[in-house]
């Protein structure tokens, strides 16, 4: 089983790897030429991200900078909003619903790294996907773990870090992320 399989199936495997390497390193040359074209050129930054990201709707916005590390593994919902600074560590698919809008400074981590020293000093890691509903906002700062859900219509707060499922119609903030209260 090569460490991509591995990857893909939620096991450990060796981020080094030759072929994921080689992957990444062509994803973030593509990052670096998003980032640094010009920001009134809105054909040529769509361009660059139609390269990145292999699965989006029609109207999606993503702020300079952006970084991924595979782009392969994202999805974008119709009328995706993404403020500056959005970093998406895709190891794992991460799925946007339409609707979703996330402040500036907002991550979404798929990678893990195990408890054990062993094996995280031999440089394996994991990846859990994570899956952002309908009809969410994301505020600034804003911090997504590996294997992630947010319900439809759900609000987190600025600075939150959601480190465990949070349900739909609900405001929910902290660190780590707790809900404040339900949505009517």
């Amino acid at each position: 089983m090569t460490e991509k399989e591995k990857c893909k199936q939620g096991l450990l495997y060796a981020a080094n790897d030759e072929q994921l390497t080689a992957e990444r390193r062509i994803c973030k040359s593509i990052c670096q030429q998003y980032n640094q074209t010009e920001y009134s050129n809105i054909e040529k930054r769509n361009e660059l991200l139609e390269k990145i990201i292999k699965k989006t709707k029609q109207h999606f916005v993503i702020e300079q900078p952006f970084w991924c590390d595979y782009g392969y593994n994202i999805e974008l919902g119709e009328n995706f909003y993404s403020n500056h600074n959005l970093i998406i560590l895709d190891g794992a698919k991460v799925t946007f619903g339409d609707n979703v809008f996330i402040g500036p400074n907002c991550g979404f981590y798929t990678a893990g790294h195990p408890v054990n020293i062993e094996q995280r000093n031999e440089g394996l890691e994991y990846a859990q996907p994570i899956t952002i509903g309908n009809n969410v906002w994301l505020g600034g700062n804003a911090v997504v773990m590996p294997g992630v859900t947010i319900g439809d219509n759900t609000i987190i707060g600025a600075g939150s870090v959601v480190t465990k499922p949070i349900p739909g119609n609900v405001v929910a903030v902290g660190n780590p992320c707790r809900i404040l209260k339900e949505l009517k």
